[in-house]
């Protein structure tokens, strides 16, 4: 090849390196989704999810909540006050077309059978952009959006699985919006996938709103531990639950049912088995709960009771008395 034409193809080589460094320069620094710092174990397989997590935490926008998402894990018992703001403070560069919307709330007995917004932004003559709706009577959640000619679309998920939402325990609730797919997960697991029409893009001249009545309005009376919108579809499905093991694991803890008795045999009467934490989850990389510093770590069996344990805890030790003499 000639000197000519070797200059030719090295600078297109150079040209075209850098026009791809570009748009990849340009898909990192897209402005439209800040952020998001969450902790790895919320995830399934934390290797496969972005490196970079992207979104919008609802509950520190409408609750005033700071820090970390999941830190410290705290419930907010909604239903005082109204949750509403200007589109443009919740999502100051706009909502993407593609997303993944993640919950974990619980019912309280007076809103079992409401219908109410979980989610819903609507312009600026109250039209819905787009909303997710919890139908208590009817034990269905809704998905609705504005379509290209402006036509208001509505998908219902009604099936069996998503009965549990309404039991007034934990769950999360994840909907998972595409191009033209809605994938609804409960529990982290698929519960509903629905074919979709294309959508608008949603204005942020309007308001958004959270746990709102649909028909008056009115504050939803609910517990939220969390909400979070991730700019990716995807998020939805790489989420582990996790929180509901240890919810369930802590309410074991402070329930007030008959206590374990003790152990006897060769063990010293003032040990006993705790109701120790549920297995893990399939697929749930929880991490085991640390023990309190009271715990012992025994043999994975007690032969007195043919029982299999992780550890055994002493009762707090009485002042002045020496268990081991």
């Amino acid at each position: 090849m000639s000197n000519p034409g070797r200059w030719t193809a090295f600078l297109w080589i150079v040209n075209l390196v850098c026009c791809t460094f570009g748009m990849a320069v340009n898909e990192r620094t897209d402005e439209t989704c800040p952020s998001l710092h969450v902790e790895d174990r919320r995830f399934s397989d934390s290797l496969d999810r972005p490196l970079a997590i992207t979104g919008f935490d609802l509950t520190e926008k409408f609750l005033l909540r700071k820090g970390t998402v999941a830190e410290d894990r705290a419930s907010f018992r909604l239903g005082s006050i109204p949750l509403i703001k200007p589109t443009e403070l919740v999502f100051p560069n706009g909502l993407p077309s593609e997303y993944s919307f993640v919950t974990l709330y619980r019912l309280r007995r007076t809103t079992k059978k409401d219908r109410w917004f979980l989610w819903q932004i609507f312009d600026q003559t109250g039209g819905t952009q787009v909303s997710l709706v919890v139908d208590g009577a009817k034990r269905a959640v809704e998905f609705s959006f504005q379509g290209l000619q402006k036509n208001a679309l509505r998908y219902t998920f009604k099936g069996r699985d998503l009965h549990a939402l309404f039991d007034r325990q934990w769950h999360k609730l994840g909907v998972a919006v595409q191009s033209t797919v809605v994938s609804l997960y409960v529990d982290c697991k698929l519960a509903e996938r629905r074919l979709t029409e294309d959508k608008a893009d949603v204005k942020r001249s309007g308001r958004t709103l959270v746990a709102t009545r649909v028909e008056d309005g009115r504050p939803v009376d609910i517990e939220v531990q969390q909400i979070l919108i991730y700019c990716d579809p995807y998020m939805a499905e790489m989420e582990n639950c996790c929180e509901l093991q240890e919810a369930k694991w802590g309410a074991n803890k402070t329930s007030d049912e008959t206590p374990t008795p003790p152990v006897t045999g060769r063990l010293p009467l003032m040990l006993s088995l705790p109701a120790g934490p549920p297995p893990p989850l399939d697929g749930c990389p929880c991490p085991a709960e640390k023990p309190p510093s009271h715990c012992l770590h025994l043999s994975p069996y007690l032969p007195e009771v043919n029982t299999p344990i992780a550890q055994v805890c002493m009762q707090p030790p009485l002042e002045g008395y020496d268990f081991f003499r």
